[in-house]
Parts: C-alpha cells; sequence; structure tokens
C-alpha cells in the first residue's frame, strides 16, 4: 500500500493527486489518501510502507507529523529534502557547496552590508526565506526599500522566462518553459507555461540540484545565466503543469518500485 498525503491545493480541473493516485492502480499497485491532521505521531497507524508526500503546507504540525512517520517508513520526499527546498538560504548553501551554479546572492541582518549589496549590484531580487508560488518575490534598487531583516538578496538576472526541470531518482524526465512579463514567471502568478527539451547543460545542472537538496523527485527551476544556466530553487513537492512528459505515469512507476524495493 502505497499512503498518499495529497496536494492542498489540488482542484477539480488541476488534481496532481488523482493523476498520480490513478497511474498508481493502473499499474497494479494500491494507494490510499491519509489526512496527516488525523495521524497520531507517537502511535503511526502503519509502519514500512511508502508515503508520498505530493503536497504540504507550510505548517509545523505537519512538518512534524511527517518526520514522526520517517522513523518508521520510507518517505518520498523525506521530511529533510522537503525541509531543505523549503528553505531558500539552506537550498543556496548546498547549491554553492556543490558547485552548481546560482545567481550571486547574499544572506545578512545587516541593512548596512545588504544596501552595499544593492551599490554592487544596482539592483537586487529580494525573497523571502520561505516561500512558494512565486509571492514575496521584488525588484528593489534603493536601501529604502529593504524592509526588515533578516534579508535574503540575489543579483538581478534579466530575463522574460525561466525552465522547471522536473526530476526523478535523479533523472531529467521533463521540462516547461514559464514565460511572462514580471519577475516571477510561476504559473500561479501568470505566467504561461509550454513544453520545453531538455539539453545537456540542463540535464546536468538540475541533476546536480536535485542530487544536492536530496530529493527523490523535485521541481528544479532554471534562469538563463551568461552562457549556461542557473539554478534559482529546488521544489519539494512541484507541480508539473503543462509538461509533454507523462508525469503521473513515472512517478507511480517510481512509487511501485520503491514499494517493491521496500518489501524485498
Amino acid at each position: 500500500m502505497i499512503h498518499i498525503i495529497p496536494k492542498p491545493t489540488d482542484t477539480t480541473d488541476d488534481n496532481s493527486t488523482a493523476a498520480v493516485a490513478g497511474q498508481i492502480r493502473s499499474q497494479g499497485g494500491t494507494c490510499e489518501l491519509i489526512d496527516i491532521y488525523r495521524i497520531d505521531p507517537f502511535m503511526p497507524p502503519f509502519e514500512h510502507e511508502i508515503v508520498w508526500v505530493c503536497g504540504l503546507t507550510q505548517d509545523e504540525h505537519q512538518f512534524e507529523v511527517l518526520q514522526a512517520l520517517s522513523l518508521s517508513n520510507v518517505l518520498v520526499n523525506t521530511p529533510q529534502a522537503i525541509g531543505t527546498c523549503a528553505s531558500k538560504v539552506f537550498t543556496t548553501a548546498l547549491l554553492m557547496r556543490h558547485s552548481v551554479p546560482s545567481p550571486r546572492t547574499l544572506f545578512t541582518s545587516s541593512k548596512e552590508i545588504a544596501s552595499r549589496f544593492i551599490e554592487e549590484h544596482g539592483r537586487v531580487v529580494i525573497k523571502p526565506i520561505y516561500g512558494f508560488d512565486g509571492h514575496g518575490i521584488f525588484l528593489i534598487d534603493t536601501p529604502g526599500q529593504l524592509g526588515n531583516p533578516p534579508y535574503y538578496l540575489q543579483e538581478y538576472v534579466p530575463n522574460d522566462r525561466d525552465f522547471r526541470i522536473f526530476v526523478i531518482d535523479g533523472e531529467p524526465v521533463g521540462a516547461i518553459m514559464r514565460v511572462s512579463d514580471t519577475l516571477a514567471h510561476n504559473i500561479h502568478q501568470g505566467g504561461t507555461g509550454i513544453p520545453s527539451e531538455i539539453d545537456d547543460e540542463m540535464r546536468s545542472i538540475a541533476a546536480a540540484a536535485a542530487r544536492a537538496t536530496g530529493v527523490d523527485y523535485g521541481g528544479v527551476d532554471l534562469l538563463r545565466y551568461h552562457d549556461s544556466y542557473c539554478v534559482l530553487e529546488v521544489n519539494g513537492t512541484p507541480n508539473w503543469h503543462c509538461m509533454a512528459a507523462p508525469i503521473p505515469a513515472l512517478l507511480a512507476r517510481y512509487l511501485l518500485e520503491k514499494e517493491r524495493d521496500l518489501k524485498a
């Protein structure tokens, strides 16, 4: 049995959870949706099972229950990987440590240091440390726009598009180009998704980012950067809107393989 924590943003017309659950069943597996709020972390209702985290809110209760479930089950993705991807600071630190290209970035509580970074780069992007769907991302050019610390700032890379690469078990399997005239190209912010090919540089950089952050599956967001690409972030519970690749079938196959390995 594969236990699924459903994506909280699913709708009738866009139901990622149901798409993968249907593929699990069509490939001969069994699965059930679980309500994480009804699970007692000290007396979990199952052990030695696969738990697929399709989605999660940024909620202390959910995260703590996930960690407890991971003591006696195999979670995809692990709480550690989801927590890593939720933190832009830790994600960037891991990317830098593994020499994965990313924009020049500053994290500081010092307004003076942040001001110097703005003066050096002219315009910078300020982002929330924890965020999703492109919310809270702004382009600023003066220290007066900084707000309250701490500050997570990145150099501004002019662009009108980004690329989301979907990676499963270290292998890029699908991609979209997201085009918009706004700073955040996320589809939830009005971006338009177009299926994209994955070139060799995309493949190498996306796979390296997934390894660095420890995700079993993830969405790696890339920007054109000089003559190559850089990684903006890695999403540990990604959507796959507009991809030509059959992501639900591929994810279902991966989960069933994990289940067979666990029971072997």
